[in-house]
């Protein structure tokens, strides 16, 4: 199979993967429609229960959306960078952006007390566990 001659500029190398990517009959996975990224994510676990720290720098906390569904937590991030309005635009790198990361949830964590913050381009989340599987202590007698 010959690839087609691409004889465009791509200022972003996105771009050139996705039109490489639809030369294979998008067995890359590459489809404009599915394109979100991943960002960097902290979990960690104590007594009481999970934290969850996210880099999602430049984006408002309006833009971004926790969900809790069936024990699984979808954290997804979207950005539209739109072109300013009168002038000439030079250079234009910022984009519509999407970013988007699942994690399973274990079955100690008390999904309807979820704690959500977003501070400094970090996203953190509290995550509870059920009472029922915290460690307790039993007094002898």
């Amino acid at each position: 199979m010959m690839l087609p001659h691409l004889n465009r500029v791509f200022d972003n190398p996105i771009d050139l993967l996705r039109d490489v990517d639809r030369a294979f009959n998008g067995r890359f996975g590459l489809d404009d429609t599915e394109a979100t990224a991943k960002y960097p994510v902290d979990i960690h676990e104590d007594e009481h229960g999970l934290t969850v720290e996210a880099e999602l720098p430049g984006f408002s906390k309006d833009q971004v959306e926790v969900n809790v569904e069936q024990g699984v937590l979808t954290i997804t991030a979207e950005r539209d960078a739109s072109a300013p309005t009168g002038g000439k635009s030079h250079l234009r790198e910022r984009r519509f952006t999407r970013v988007a990361r699942k994690f399973s949830l274990p079955t100690t964590v008390d999904t309807t007390q979820v704690d959500a913050t977003l501070a400094d381009g970090i996203l953190t989340l509290k995550l509870p566990k059920r009472e029922e599987v915290k460690p307790r202590k039993i007094e002898v007698k």
